[in-house]
């Protein structure tokens, strides 16, 4: 995955959601999932990263030469980020 650590915030009556999950699933990508139906308190956090509650919403981070994880990219859908967000997982 190329030094990324990936966070997911998704809503169960979002199908552009239900898709990235399913690509995500079907790559094996490891990846850390916050549904914000089940844990409304990470609603709070996603507006800080990227200013909205807009779902599906990917964070990347990477870790510093200190060791330290560090927000990198954040983006919102994935349909229309597909290509970004496979260059990024290095997938096909």
């Amino acid at each position: 995955m190329k030094n990324y650590q990936l966070e997911v915030y998704t809503r169960p009556t979002c199908s552009d959601c239900q898709d990235l999950k399913k690509f995500l699933q079907n790559h094996h990508i490891p990846h850390k999932e916050y549904d914000l139906a089940q844990q409304p308190s990470k609603e709070e956090d996603l507006k800080k990263i990227t200013g909205n509650r807009i779902v599906p919403a990917l964070v990347f981070s990477r870790r510093s030469f200190l060791g330290i994880m560090k927000k990198s990219k954040s983006m919102i859908g994935f349909e229309r980020n597909k290509n970004e967000i496979k260059k990024l997982l290095n997938v096909g």
